[in-house]
């Protein structure tokens, strides 16, 4: 009986520790490419940081469910997760180019661009995941 449970098993937790390992690293990644730490900014109550790096993961997360729904192999699984995550950074790359001053906004903790920035990430996420199906 135990057996027939086995393979879903192994399955659920493939996927999720490669989404968590692919979220972490998405998270580093998206750190890196900023002229700000975002985790240091957040500890300081920087709104606006919260809520930009939080779209990001949202956005990012949303792509990750979609393949996990959509995709029966890990391997794309993970390969449309990098996809997603590349797109998310394409996002902030194009958000800095489109709002002047977009990363001394935030860091001077301008809530409006945080949202904005934030917002966006999400909607791509949404639209990505939906591409995704």
């Amino acid at each position: 009986m135990l057996e027939s449970y086995l393979p879903p098993l192994i399955g659920y937790f493939s996927y999720l520790a490669s989404g968590v390992a692919m979220l972490i690293v998405f998270a580093m990644l998206y750190i890196k490419i900023t002229p700000y730490d975002e985790i240091k900014l957040v500890r300081e109550g920087n709104v606006a940081a919260a809520l930009s790096f939080a779209g990001a993961l949202i956005g990012f997360s949303f792509a990750l469910a979609s393949s996990a729904w959509h995709l029966n192999h890990l391997v794309f699984f993970v390969i449309w997760g990098a996809l997603a995550g590349l797109m998310q950074i394409l996002v902030y790359a194009f958000l800095v180019k489109c709002i002047k001053g977009m990363p001394e906004q935030i860091m001077n903790n301008n809530v409006a661009v945080g949202v904005l920035a934030g917002s966006i990430s999400v909607a791509v996420g949404v639209i990505n995941a939906g591409c995704l199906s």
